[in-house]
């Protein structure tokens, strides 16, 4: 089961004690490999980016904005040449504009890449937002829930033919512990718009919890596949996830949550690695390991 007491059992602190089970010396070579990371232009998605071009992969960052991910990619270009002056050439990185709070963009995203005749061997789902004030897409849908899982089932399941024939592939989706504190009832589809049914937290929770189901369900639905589909909570990191914390508790909880996540939160470098094992651990196809929830590469698999 992809969902295991991650929350209750609390194995994820290990992660700031014990030496991490994947390092980035571990990454095997990835020339040949097309890959694309949804939000890569920050954080977690920004550190993956540099990992997997720095390998050899072809890059796409999956951006709402072709200005942040044009930045991205020239600051990453000069991180990929100090951290891996083996690379042989130029990284390959390259922006594919998504927009996940929009159902139709998604697909438009998806169906963009597809026209470029590509492979797709890795598909890491790592955008989201978090905890910011209550609205709707422009479909309708509660905005959370409508960028953190909405936008990437669409996006996913329109590139999963392609995935399949890639295949070995791997798909990754970010969840988060908070998957264990959603809206009473779980994701309650009957009050997914109701403001007064949840709160910017229990929200937040609910996409997360969509994210965790989602790839569970997709790991079943491909078994017979070598598309190796899995989830991760990456774990505390310090990353800019927490920019509408002011939501939560006003200007001082902002100041004193943001410092804290400075202090004792991962670097997204550290928090990358788990996603980065993932998607690119030869483990992954030796032992067969699909739909399990994991948590911070410190650790044991939630299976």
């Amino acid at each position: 089961m992809i969902l295991q007491n991650s929350l209750t059992q609390l194995k994820w602190w290990k992660s700031f004690f014990t030496a991490d089970r994947y390092s980035y010396a571990q990454i095997p070579d990835l020339s040949g490999k097309v890959a694309i990371v949804t939000g890569a232009n920050t954080g977690l998605g920004y550190a993956t980016t540099v990992a997997l071009a720095g390998h050899g992969a072809r890059v796409f960052l999956a951006c709402r904005s072709k200005q942040k991910a044009l930045d991205a990619i020239e600051n990453a270009k000069k991180d990929i040449q100090e951290k891996y002056p083996q690379l042989v050439g130029e990284p390959q990185l390259e922006f594919l504009e998504l927009d996940l709070n929009s159902l139709t963009k998604s697909r438009n995203a998806a169906r963009a890449f597809l026209a470029k005749n590509l492979p797709l061997h890795i598909l890491i789902c790592n955008s989201g937002i978090m905890m910011p004030a209550f609205e709707l897409s422009e479909d309708g849908i509660e905005t959370q829930f409508a960028v953190n899982h909405m936008g990437h089932f669409v996006f996913t399941t329109e590139l999963l033919p392609k995935i399949k024939l890639s295949q070995p592939s791997r798909i990754v989706i970010l969840s988060s512990v908070t998957h264990e504190d959603p809206v009473p009832g779980g994701i309650d589809f009957d009050t997914l718009n109701d403001e007064t049914k949840s709160n910017a937290v229990t929200r937040y929770g609910r996409s997360k919890l969509a994210n965790a189901l989602f790839a569970n369900a997709l790991a079943r639905r491909v078994a017979e596949e070598r598309v190796y589909v899995n989830a991760v909570n990456p774990g505390y990191v310090s990353t800019e996830l927490l920019r509408h914390s002011r939501t939560m508790g006003g200007v001082v909880y902002e100041k004193f949550i943001q410092a804290l996540t400075r202090t004792v939160g991962m670097t997204p470098t550290k928090g990358a690695l788990t996603q980065l094992y993932l998607a690119t651990s030869p483990e992954i196809e030796e032992q067969d390991i699909r739909g399990r929830y994991y948590i911070p590469i410190a650790n044991e698999i939630d299976s």
